[in-house]
């Protein structure tokens, strides 16, 4: 639809009345420029943490179908506060669920992925001159039953919206923008004017929490212009966008992974067939292994390591009991205590030395890593967490981050 616009406001933004009310401020502001808007809200506050805080209470292990029902409700408050508001102030909205606004889902309860969005009834609302405000993170699936779309849902909703009504999405959050590394862990972090679909996906994939990966992806897709900016300052944000070579550095950003575990399995057998056992048992189990490296130890044995989230601490120990209990003199030891910094841009790609200097820089400051990996645009080191600050100093100072 032209002249549409897709604007989305996280938990932070609408945790009370008066917060609403000053968004809503923005919301009617930015009617005056587009004839079309969509808003997609979150929940509000930390409203879902203490959803599934009551739902553990409830039961010892809860439903998922059921989790989703529950934890579904929180943006259902939101987008109702938040239209009541906008009516108030005498600018006409619709309160829209996920699956009034025709969000179809599919997957795992409580990590659904949208398969499609029949934009019909949004649009509906839209040409009778309607603020449409969509609840995000939910949608229906074929059963009929509401789902959810993990963490960072609600960026998701919002860049697949504006996929649909092809406009551009803006994303509104309690930070000015997107930092080359996050200024909590690095006081003196630059602000990014203009960041690529490509590195912003690496960086959030490897740790950076601004934007949800998923979103991102859908965003280069669909070639969805992102503009991230703060919901409480009126100031430029950062554009995520299709990046030309002129404006391509060797390293843009530095995300952190704090919440990850490294796994290392000994005297495992080295074939290939047994190897797979073990990835296909965590990938049933929704683990999402990252760095993988094994070492030989004597002839068909190895000792083989990965990382995962710390979330998934849970399916993990599943897994590895069970193959504990197939194999002989197996051994697991688990670090809990580590970290995954990485180092992200697209002109790592053109740019030779990268690498060289970045293991200079953690040998002359006396920083071991335990794994590495690398893709054509990041590298990414496991370190102690005692070491993390120090990491994120030197590196942001060395590439001017």
């Amino acid at each position: 639809m032209e002249n549409s616009v897709v604007m989305k406001f996280g938990g932070s933004s609408v945790e009370t009345i008066e917060k609403m009310q000053k968004i809503a401020k923005r919301i009617i502001k930015k009617k005056e420029t587009f004839k079309n808007v969509v808003v997609v809200v979150s929940a509000m506050g930390k409203t879902t943490n203490q959803l599934l805080e009551m739902a553990k209470q409830a039961a010892k292990y809860p439903s998922k179908r059921e989790i989703d029902l529950l934890i579904s409700t929180g943006e259902q408050v939101s987008i109702a506060l938040l239209t009541m508001i906008l009516n108030e102030n005498d600018f006409e909205a619709v309160a829209l669920t996920g699956f009034q606004a025709g969000i179809k889902t599919g997957g795992l309860h409580t990590k659904n992925k949208i398969l499609d969005i029949d934009t019909t009834n949004i649009e509906k609302h839209l040409n009778q001159g309607k603020i449409a405000v969509v609840a995000g993170f939910q949608g229906l699936n074929d059963a009929g039953d509401i789902t959810t779309l993990g963490r960072g849902g609600s960026d998701t909703t919002a860049v697949a919206i504006a996929a649909k009504l092809g406009c551009s999405a803006e994303i509104y959050t309690d930070v000015d923008g997107i930092y080359g590394v996050d200024p909590r862990l690095y006081p003196n972090a630059k602000k990014l004017d203009i960041i690529s679909y490509e590195e912003m996906k690496e960086m959030a994939f490897l740790g950076a929490k601004v934007m949800e990966p998923r979103s991102i992806e859908i965003g280069h897709r669909y070639q969805v212009p992102i503009y991230v900016q703060s919901s409480i300052h009126e100031i430029e944000g950062t554009l995520i966008k299709e990046y030309t070579k002129v404006e391509e550095k060797s390293v843009t950003g530095l995300s952190i992974s704090e919440k990850v575990m490294m796994v290392t399995i000994k005297n495992y057998p080295s074939y290939a067939t047994d190897i797979a056992k073990l990835f296909i048992a965590l990938a049933e189990n929704e683990v999402n292994v990252d760095m993988i490296s094994q070492t030989p130890t004597e002839i068909g044995f190895i000792n083989l390591s990965f990382t995962a989230g710390a979330d998934d601490l849970e399916a993990v120990d599943e897994v590895i009991e069970h193959i504990m209990s197939q194999y002989q003199n197996v051994e697991a030891v688990k670090n809990i205590n580590v970290v995954k910094v990485s180092v992200v841009g697209t002109g790592m790609r053109t740019q030779s030395g990268v690498a060289a200097q970045l293991f200079k820089l953690l040998a002359d400051n006396g920083i071991d890593f335990m794994l590495v990996t690398t893709s054509e645009i990041s590298i990414s080191y496991t370190i102690d967490k005692k070491l993390m600050k120090r990491a994120v100093e030197v590196i942001s100072e060395k590439f001017g981050l």
